[in-house]
């Protein structure tokens, strides 16, 4: 009894020992894990990243690369995060579409327009067209999520609403349908374990308010329900989208098979202080609703990422959140100071009541107007997708663009530090900045978001920016259009972009990639 005791109490010992062991080695992992593994945000990319982003812009010519390079002048960065700026399988599959069917009902009156018109079905008037459009906020909700997460400012919902109604009420305008009342709806599909019901109650009622703050310029907009659904096991945070439906003369409609040679173009800017039917009185960044994947990792630190990891997909590894900025670091802008986030987040502006006006029998412009394009999804480049392939090439030249606003220079210059950070030679350093600032312009409106493309001469031009100007939007000649020059581009319609750097004021010459002396080439 006495053995069988001591061995017992020996054993009590040692399990004793052998506990405060484990213990204490568990501790220790866990001071390993938050010093190491887990380090405080740094105001610089991880070495890991600078791995990534050397390989994201050198990549191994695999079968699969060339493939992808077959795509065209896609943005590189922009696709290895899942997304593409020129969406060559998209318009792939629309054209399929069209030519397996392309004397179904459902083919559109004018295939140029900026978006599809079809017969009025509803009515069958012969002199009617019907135009419906789908379209949403984008990843600019996560960002949004992200901002109101750390700051818990509810009001930005009201701007996400907005951007889901504008990026179709502008595209419909494009077309000419101004006359009507259009009928909207709303989708939201949220994770409702992230997303709680007081956001979905200001994105409707922000959504409402948009819209009636627009009514008193014109623009007759009613909302006809919508769809909330949750989808938690598919969706990390949620997606803000918009529908709009409504009926038009033919008579009215603007089509961009009607752009030719001699046209002037006239840029609508997208920054600046608000315009006159703007009740949101803050400076606009101009950023739209394109591009916010490339926005919101280029310029964010990692401290985002490791905030709120459902803001992202984990596959993205180093191409997530690589910047320096944080959402709640102030920025002195137009004399304004403004943080990060809400730059990011500017809501997108609307040239619907510009428009409404333009069009309108009183200004007397609509027979002058040979098309519309908004400078969203593609940037600068938007204008030729609606170029009419079958006709003799065009030849557009942009060469009097408005100064890049501060919020796409942000996003340049942290793309500066992360290229510096690879060690680069200068030879290596300028090929890349000129890359970047060449995908850019596929990415960003990069100052103007509306374009109108206009005939007759001059007179007709400055009417065009006289309308804009008269409601508070800045406007000028940002560039014309001419004969296709075949020997150098070849049948097909190209454009020509003069980068105007920070300094603006046009396409002089000298003082490369930030002076204005660099030309990209699209087709």
């Amino acid at each position: 009894m006495v053995l069988r005791w001591r061995w017992c109490r020996y054993f009590d010992e040692f399990a004793s020992v052998l506990l405060l062991a484990v213990l204490w080695s568990l501790a220790q992992q866990h001071w390993l894990v938050q010093a190491f593994l887990i380090p405080k945000p740094s105001t610089s990319p991880p070495p890991s990243f600078v791995r990534g982003r050397m390989a994201a812009e050198n990549p191994v010519e695999t079968n699969d690369n060339k493939e992808k390079n077959k795509e065209g002048h896609d943005a590189q960065r922009y696709r290895a995060r899942g997304v593409s700026a020129t969406k060559q399988e998209v318009l792939a599959a629309v054209q399929s579409n069209g030519e397996r069917h392309s004397s179904a009902a459902s083919a559109s009156l004018y295939p140029r327009a900026f978006c599809k018109v079809l017969p009025d079905i509803w009515t069958n008037d012969p002199a009617a067209a019907i135009v419906m459009h789908a379209d949403g906020a984008g990843s600019k909700a996560a960002l949004a999520y992200a901002y109101w997460r750390e700051t818990g400012d509810l009001s930005v919902w009201k701007g996400i609403a907005q951007d889901a109604l504008v990026m179709n009420l502008d595209d419909v305008y494009c077309v000419g349908a101004t006359r009507a009342p259009g009928l909207v709806t709303s989708t939201i599909a949220r994770n409702r374990r992230m997303v709680p019901g007081e956001v979905i109650k200001a994105l409707i009622e922000g959504l409402e308010e948009v819209m009636e703050e627009l009514r008193p310029w014109g623009v007759d907009l009613r909302l006809a329900g919508g769809e909330t659904a949750d989808l938690g096991d598919q969706v990390q945070t949620l997606t803000v989208d918009c529908t709009l439906a409504t009926r038009m003369p033919r008579a009215d409609v603007i089509d961009n098979g009607n752009i030719q040679a001699g046209d002037w173009i006239v840029g609508l800017a997208s920054s600046g202080l608000p315009a006159m039917y703007e009740a949101r009185r803050l400076y606009n960044s101009g950023i739209g609703s394109n591009g916010l994947t490339a926005a919101r990792h280029d310029v964010l630190a990692p401290e985002v990422g490791l905030r709120y990891p459902e803001t992202f997909d984990p596959a993205l590894k180093d191409l997530a959140y690589c910047g320096t900025r944080h959402l709640t670091e102030w920025m002195d802008i137009d004399k304004q100071r403004i943080r990060v986030g809400q730059l990011l987040l500017s809501p997108t502006r609307t040239y619907a009541p510009v428009l409404a006006k333009l069009l309108h029998h009183e200004a007397g412009l609509r027979d002058y107007v040979h098309g519309i394009v908004h400078c969203s999804g593609g940037g600068q480049t938007k204008v030729l997708r609606c170029l009419d392939p079958s006709r003799a090439p065009l030849h557009l030249v942009k060469n009097n663009l408005f100064k890049v606003p501060d919020v796409f220079r942000l996003i340049a210059e942290e793309q500066e530090k992360h290229r510096m950070l690879c060690g680069r030679g200068n030879e290596e350093t300028n090929g890349a900045r000129e890359t970047e600032w060449r995908e850019m312009y596929q990415v960003f409106n990069m100052g103007h978001r509306m374009e109108v493309y206009v005939g007759g001469g001059e007179e007709q031009a400055q009417g065009v920016i006289a309308v804009a100007e008269a409601m508070g939007v800045a406007a000028k000649v940002v560039g014309r259009v001419e004969e296709g020059k075949t020997g150098v581009v070849g049948e097909r319609h190209s454009l020509t972009v003069h980068h105007v750097g920070f300094g603006g004021g046009g396409g002089g010459g000298g003082g490369g990639l930030e002076g204005g002396g660099a030309k990209f080439v699209y087709t």
